[in-house]
């Protein structure tokens, strides 16, 4: 905060620079004011202003469109017909000489 390094209890004030590392990229969060009581998510846009240096806006789109070889929690183990079609995506041989 403010090119210094705080504690998370540090409180924030009108027209404080925020930095925050996310995924690699590095978010710059302006605050503009300060809400008088708690607000939701969607509403905390209107107290900050974001910015993303244009090679790290790029590098979001990029990891965006790049393969994610993750499955969603709770849905279990592949079947045999979903294992192949994620082989076949990443182009993992080395899973098919495993399979006698």
């Amino acid at each position: 905060m403010n090119e210094q390094s705080v504690k998370p209890s540090r409180e924030i004030l009108p027209l404080d620079r925020i930095k925050v590392r996310k995924d690699q990229i590095l978010h710059h969060l302006e605050v503009i004011a300060l809400p008088k009581s708690r607000v939701g998510a969607k509403l905390v846009g209107l107290y900050c202003v974001e910015k993303i240096d244009g090679g790290d806006a790029e590098r979001s789109q990029l990891q965006q469109l790049t393969f994610q070889g993750k499955r969603d929690q709770g849905t279990g183990r592949p079947t045999k017909k979903e294992r192949r079609d994620l082989d076949n995506l990443t182009g993992d041989e080395q899973s098919k000489d495993l399979i006698i």
